[in-house]
């Protein structure tokens, strides 16, 4: 029996690489994408739901799989209201979650931040870490985290800040060794190696820092 996968943020740089390699993984016959907006795909392996992502937990029915991939998020840029960032950062992979305990789906994997902590003064931060902590209370089994530094790449929309960021990591990346590995830049296609390979293959840890998603995606 060949595999499904749901994935939520097909649309964004991360979500979108992995999509790409779970369409060609013959393992996996259907991705279900659920999104506010199309990947515009006719693979014959995606099946689409186009919602309003708030409302996620109203999709117990179609939300069925092996594994769900939560690759969702947003930049205070793109959301300078910090009740809709929580909404999106926190509620929508907190609901994820929920959904695949209720649909006894095994398996559930969401990118979270290196430096994620419910009681960090950053806001940033504080929300990722709350939305780890919700998570892991729902006990899906095979619950991983990953923690990702700063994620190079190109996207879609600017962000200035994180360009000039990822510019000064590519010189700075050379001179970060030992302790200071977890915090090298990280190539989105190193998450969704490392993401899909746990998820055929499980992992001794449930969150994974940088350096641990980067060794992995070199199995």
């Amino acid at each position: 029996m060949k595999k499904t996968a749901i994935i939520i943020g097909a649309t964004g740089l991360t979500g979108g690489i992995l999509l790409k390699k779970l369409l060609k993984d013959p393992t996996y016959g259907t991705i279900k994408l659920f999104s506010r907006s199309s990947v515009e795909n006719s693979d014959p392996k995606i099946e689409e739901h186009l919602i309003d992502m708030f409302e996620l937990e109203k999709e117990q029915e179609n939300f069925k799989a092996d594994e769900v991939y939560v690759c969702i998020g947003t930049t205070k840029g793109k959301t300078p209201d910090k009740q809709t960032y929580r909404k999106i950062d926190k509620g929508i992979p907190v609901a994820a979650a929920k959904l695949s305990k209720l649909n006894n789906i095994n398996t559930y994997l969401v990118i979270s931040a290196l430096g994620a902590d419910a009681n960090s003064s950053v806001f940033y931060n504080k929300v990722k870490g709350e939305m780890q902590e919700e998570v892991l209370a729902q006990k899906v089994p095979n619950t991983y985290i990953f923690q990702p530094s700063l994620i190079s790449g190109d996207r879609d929309e600017s962000r200035f800040w994180e360009n000039v960021a990822k510019k000064a990591m590519s010189v700075l990346n050379v001179f970060m060794i030992g302790g200071l590995k977890k915090y090298r830049s990280i190539h989105p296609d190193q998450i969704a190696d490392a993401m899909k390979w746990v998820a055929n293959n499980g992992f001794d840890k449930q969150v994974l820092e940088s350096d641990e998603i980067i060794e992995i995606s070199n199995k």
